[in-house]
């Protein structure tokens, strides 16, 4: 059962074109994170460098048509895993009818992505702000699922010095945003050390995306 049914509860506009449904994806935990163990067991998780030479806190990998990586020559979606030298795994249909459903929840019909990044923080692990910006359609949303560990997620504005607010994501919760939204700075504070039932010491975010 997703949250569709309870919308009207659990969700919150936080912005204009950005939308928060609490629990949303809480009730698929067992077999998306079964479908995860198959996907990184093609495509570990890794930490990876920003081209300003540090490591990111958060280790990543991806599964779709394209994924996203980073290095000393900066920010990109690409076709074949660097690691492996093989191409990502494919997107589980039940990951994308998940994806489309909630984008569809939220009032963004026809949302076609082709990327998964999975992002797996650790307590201290953080997120700087930044702008989603290499994608190529940015009339496409980012969609986002979070599971285990809750955090706080940052969301500002067009510029990186506007206001930011704060609020938590929590085990199961789906966030959307797009439209006038979709170019907001965005991070993630560090993570506070605590134990969630199922993923430990754990925080998995899925961020469903258009990148090619």
């Amino acid at each position: 059962m997703t949250g569709d049914l309870f919308g009207s509860l659990n969700r919150i506009d936080i912005e204009t074109d950005a939308v928060l449904i609490k629990a949303y994806a809480a009730a698929h935990t067992d077999w998306v994170l079964t479908e995860l163990r198959g996907i990184l067991r093609q495509a570990p998780l890794r930490s990876m460098r920003v081209p300003g030479g540090h490591s990111m806190s958060v280790r990543t990998s991806s599964c779709g048509e394209y994924g996203w990586v980073t290095d000393e020559t900066g920010y990109r979606y690409v076709r074949q895993d660097p690691v492996t030298g093989l191409p990502w795994p494919a997107m589980p249909k039940s990951m994308l009818e998940l994806a489309q459903r909630g984008a569809l929840d939220t009032g963004f019909a026809g949302f076609a992505p082709d990327s998964c990044l999975i992002n797996c923080y650790r307590p201290g692990a953080r997120m700087g702000l930044h702008q989603d910006r290499d994608e190529c359609d940015f009339s496409q949303p980012i969609l986002s699922l979070s599971f285990g560990l809750p955090a706080t997620f940052l969301f500002g504005g067009q510029r990186r010095r506007d206001p930011v607010k704060r609020f938590p994501l929590e085990h199961g919760d789906l966030l959307v945003w797009g439209g006038v939204s979709r170019m907001v700075y965005h991070g993630v504070a560090p993570l506070a050390r605590a134990t969630h039932p199922q993923l430990g010491e754990l925080r998995l975010n899925l961020t469903f995306r258009r990148a090619g």
